[in-house]
């Protein structure tokens, strides 16, 4: 079986994902922990990883199955084909997610347009090309998993 990405509704990835797996549809919506800040209190929040995007494990011929639950809007398509996933990059995900947060990483001596291999967080072992660099933050583009990360320094 092949995974897909469907295109959900903004802010239903994970009740699309609970409605899939209640039907019996293999489905995945990274999440990772993010402190939310409002006037009065800090709390933790599981926010999806990939905002729209839940991925699917179903046949082919099973792909119509997923229109039946609430929020999701069609598959995202990739050179008029249904976008496919390999397990590989799905088991990538798992793994880098489960890893510890990000460790501090030295930004000076990077420079936009430099090819860089990520040594810690959810990305590790992907390469990356730095796209910006400011005194807040950088940019990275990760071809091989075809999107684009904001890291914040410290």
């Amino acid at each position: 079986m092949t995974w897909y990405v469907l295109y959900t509704k903004p802010k239903w990835e994970k009740k699309v994902a609970e409605k899939l797996n209640q039907i019996g549809v293999e489905s995945y919506c990274p999440t990772i922990t993010r402190i939310k800040q409002w006037s009065d209190r800090k709390k933790k929040v599981e926010t999806p990883l990939f905002n729209s995007y839940v991925f699917v494990q179903l046949s082919d011929i099973d792909r119509n199955v997923v229109f039946s639950v609430p929020g999701v809007i069609r598959f995202l398509f990739w050179l008029g084909k249904p976008a496919v996933v390999r397990d590989e990059e799905i088991n990538v995900i798992k793994t880098n997610l489960k890893a510890a947060s990000v460790i501090d990483i030295l930004v000076s001596s990077i420079q936009i347009g430099d090819r860089i291999k990520l040594e810690s967080g959810a990305f590790s072992k992907q390469d990356a090309i730095v796209q910006e660099v400011t005194k807040t933050h950088y940019i990275l583009v990760l071809e091989s998993l075809g999107c684009v990360l904001k890291m914040r320094y410290k």
